[in-house]
């Protein structure tokens, strides 16, 4: 038995006594999860021992399961959350595996992500697109008959709509070596009305707001409760210093000057500029990271293991 293999072992036999203590110390196990029945119509909670036979249960007509703590006299357990919980679970600790090296299982986690969201996105595109935004504009009487029966009766149908379908099906002539070069006009159509559509806005967000938020006063005044102004130093004090980086980064990308003397030392207080923003944004992506590590332990020893509660 190599080294892999023993690591793998004892880390295999820790988890099981760990989940076999865990649930021999719990009063319903691990990962149980619980719900009740609710009625979606009046709100109330209805109880586990009403069956088709009592006639407030047969009344009910839409019912919704909601979560709910084991300790809850009305609560029923879910195979279908506990299922999940679990598998969830075993998930993570296979993404968790390759903190120690590439592996089968980590591979395994990859691809069922990898292929779940696939077949989410084509699932939602074929609702989405080729039915709500293709079917029912070219035939909307199919469409109500044979997937939404919400459609108005008196909708009709945009034949304009075949454009669009006629270029979405000129894509897959890329698959045609001879009739290949079609493939580029759908292609062309979507970055061009793509760039005219977004040039504007992109102008306003990036190049306009950012000069307009960069014009501040040096020196603010701020309204006092008798009626007077006096010298705001806070905002005064903010206002400058934003001034003085945004002219200092500008000084350091202006390359016609050489960068020495006064241009140079302005340059490097830019430079500076620059590595504090960077920094500040690179914090901000690794905070965003520890805070998603944080809920999955949360996940795992609270919702999992029942270990802590929180």
């Amino acid at each position: 038995m190599n080294r892999e293999t023993r690591f793998w072992t004892v880390l295999f036999l820790g988890g099981c006594l760990l989940l076999a203590f865990q649930s021999l110390r719990t009063e319903r196990g691990v990962g149980q999860q619980f719900v009740v029945r609710v009625d979606a119509t009046t709100g109330k909670i209805i109880p586990p021992a009403a069956d088709a036979s009592d006639n407030s249960a047969a009344a009910v007509k839409t019912v919704i399961y909601e979560p709910a703590s084991k300790d809850d006299p009305e609560a029923i357990w879910s195979f279908s959350r506990t299922s999940g919980i679990w598998i969830a679970a075993l998930l993570t600790l296979c993404v968790f595996s390759y903190l120690y090296r590439d592996n089968v299982c980590y591979k395994l986690a990859e691809s069922i992500i990898v292929g779940v969201s696939a077949g989410y996105w084509i699932v939602t595109y074929y609702w989405e697109v080729l039915i709500a935004k293709v079917l029912l504009r070219l035939s909307p009487e199919l469409a109500r008959y044979a997937f939404l029966p919400d459609t108005p009766a008196d909708a009709k149908a945009d034949y304009l709509c075949i454009i669009p379908v006629v270029l979405g099906c000129m894509v897959f002539c890329r698959l045609i070596p001879k009739i290949a070069w079609m493939g580029r006009w759908p292609l062309a159509f979507v970055v061009g009305t793509t760039a005219g559509l977004k040039l504007i806005l992109f102008l306003n967000a990036d190049f306009v707001r950012q000069i307009r938020s960069t014009i501040l006063p040096l020196v603010v005044f701020s309204a006092t409760a008798s009626g007077g102004s006096e010298l705001d130093w806070k905002q005064s004090i903010q206002n400058i210093v934003i001034v003085i980086s945004v002219l200092s980064c500008v000084t350091y990308f202006y390359f016609s000057v050489e960068h020495k003397g006064i241009v140079g030392r302005i340059s490097r207080v830019g430079i500076w500029v620059l590595m504090i923003s960077f920094g500040a944004s690179f914090a901000l992506t690794v905070m965003g990271r520890i805070t998603l590590l944080t809920m999955r332990l949360q996940f795992l020893f609270d919702d999992w293991l029942g270990l802590v509660r929180i």
